[in-house]
């Protein structure tokens, strides 16, 4: 695997572990250059940009418990990578899959679905810069949002 891809996939799951440690800041800094769209080709209000914009959208819908966490597990998996190095941007597909266990809520399965992501490398670092989210199965989501 290439220098690029090793950091590229890294950067898929280190947005999931810090989501699942409750660190919203550091999650937003990933997407300082970039956003997370809640519906492709949707409407002005699913957009979230820059490190503001993504904290933003995280603290209004991602219940956090009295540990500082969600108490949830995001799992990354089927990632299928494309990297074009000459011009410094990637894209690729996952699946992800997020279980939470609460003191109430017994573990499960929350959520399904899948990631359409495009990277940017910028002074020889890779960051997010579109990703797309779709829900593919739902399951309990009322301990983990907000609405």
């Amino acid at each position: 695997m290439s220098d690029s891809a090793v950091e590229i996939t890294n950067l898929l799951y280190t947005y999931a572990e810090l989501l699942d440690g409750g660190d919203m800041d550091a999650v937003a800094g990933l997407f300082e250059h970039g956003r997370i769209c809640g519906m492709e080709d949707g409407p002005p209000e699913t957009v979230f940009s820059g490190s503001a914009g993504v904290r933003k959208m995280y603290e209004m819908a991602t219940r956090i418990y009295e540990d500082g966490t969600p108490k949830t597990k995001h799992l990354t998996s089927n990632v299928q990578l494309h990297i074009d190095e000459a011009a410094g941007t990637a894209r690729s597909t996952s699946y992800y899959c997020v279980t939470q266990a609460t003191p109430e809520l017994p573990l499960q399965v929350i959520v399904t679905g899948h990631y359409k992501d495009t990277f940017q490398r910028l002074d020889g670092v890779w960051w997010f810069d579109t990703r797309i989210m779709f829900v593919d199965q739902t399951g309990d989501l009322s301990h983990h949002l907000k609405f």
